[in-house]
């Protein structure tokens, strides 16, 4: 597992694209600098780990954007110490951007193949979340309360289980659509029986599997 002055220059050059594209938040973009993104792709794709574009992983998952994985990670305004829920572990590259922003990290994902991979190559990278295998959309409710909540799948509704397992000031960020392109939601728990809910702007996200059915919020 090599990183040289190329990649770490080709890092730069990232991070100076997403700030141009309006992320300004200086520990999602040094985290983003920091994170060797070649490590989570096919030797094919190493000339092209650090263009801004979403690339496939295996499974018929991708590896998101760097500019979708920063937007997501600067809406969830994470302080150091935070309890992170991440659903989709993927490669797990959100991960190792949230653990570089001082967040820990409990990462679950359905895909046995993607998670054996990931559970193998983090602690690698020298990254170390906690990883389940399961269905992230009823949350990890032995875990909880959670301060922030990310959903890295397309979700057709937004899971009450989710929303249940945040912490009372928490913050969940989820792309929100049963078609092709979703809402980037950002709920906030402001109590036990209330939330406030924005639409941040349509991106495009892997779906969730389609035999998975949720009560709707």
């Amino acid at each position: 597992m090599i990183d040289n002055y190329k990649h770490k220059g080709l890092r730069k050059k990232l991070v100076e694209q997403i700030r141009e594209k309006g992320i300004v938040d200086e520990n999602v973009l040094s985290a983003i600098e920091k994170v060797p993104r070649h490590f989570f792709l096919d030797s094919s794709f190493l000339e092209i780990a650090y263009q801004d574009k979403p690339f496939p992983i295996g499974a018929g998952q991708t590896i998101s954007q760097p500019y979708t994985v920063a937007y997501q990670s600067e809406l969830l305004k994470i302080k150091k110490g935070d309890k992170v829920l991440e659903v989709g572990t993927g490669s797990g590259y959100q991960s190792c951007i949230l653990l570089e922003m001082g967040a820990k990290v409990f990462s679950i994902e359905r895909i046995k193949l993607l998670y054996q991979k990931t559970k193998m190559l983090l602690p690698q990278m020298g990254y170390n979340p906690k990883m389940f295998f399961g269905d992230g959309y009823k949350g990890l409710p032995s875990y909880a309360p959670f301060d922030k909540i990310i959903v890295t799948a397309g979700a057709p509704i937004i899971p009450n289980d989710l929303i249940h397992q945040l912490s009372i000031g928490g913050v969940l960020v989820i792309p929100v659509g049963a078609n092709d392109v979703q809402i980037m939601t950002v709920i906030t728990k402001i109590s036990e029986n209330e939330i406030d809910k924005k639409e941040m702007g349509y991106f495009r996200f892997v779906p969730l599997l389609e035999d998975k059915h949720f009560d709707k919020n």
